[in-house]
């Protein structure tokens, strides 16, 4: 098996309502924004970024809890956003609500 795996901390700031795909699993999709700073060729550099993401099925019912603005740890693997795009997106597997000084809420992985 190759390798595919993400861990990835942020900010959510979209997240839509909960849906079920045609077999009737719940889905939410939802978009992340990271900020952090990384060492590169033995410099600081500050990363910086939005993905796109998704969870199905118990993943996207945990999900469910979570609101913009708060601030998540999610791990999972990317994949192409449909059979005919490029584009990638980050299907989350697992996620932990972490502590936001903005929102004054403690940790609790859901």
């Amino acid at each position: 098996m190759d390798a595919n795996a993400v861990v990835l901390t942020g900010r959510i700031v979209e997240l839509a309502p909960l849906r079920h795909t045609p077999a009737g699993l719940p889905l939410l999709t939802f978009k992340l924004a990271h900020q952090s700073m990384q060492h590169e060729a033995g410099m600081a550099r500050k990363a910086e970024c939005e993905v796109s993401g998704m969870a199905i099925g118990e993943a996207a019912t945990r999900m469910i809890r979570f609101k913009t603005g708060d601030t998540i740890k999610a791990a999972g693997f990317l994949n192409r956003k449909s059979r005919m795009s490029t584009q990638l997106i980050l299907h989350v597997n697992q996620t932990e609500l972490l502590e936001d000084t903005h929102h004054a809420q403690t940790s609790a992985i859901r």
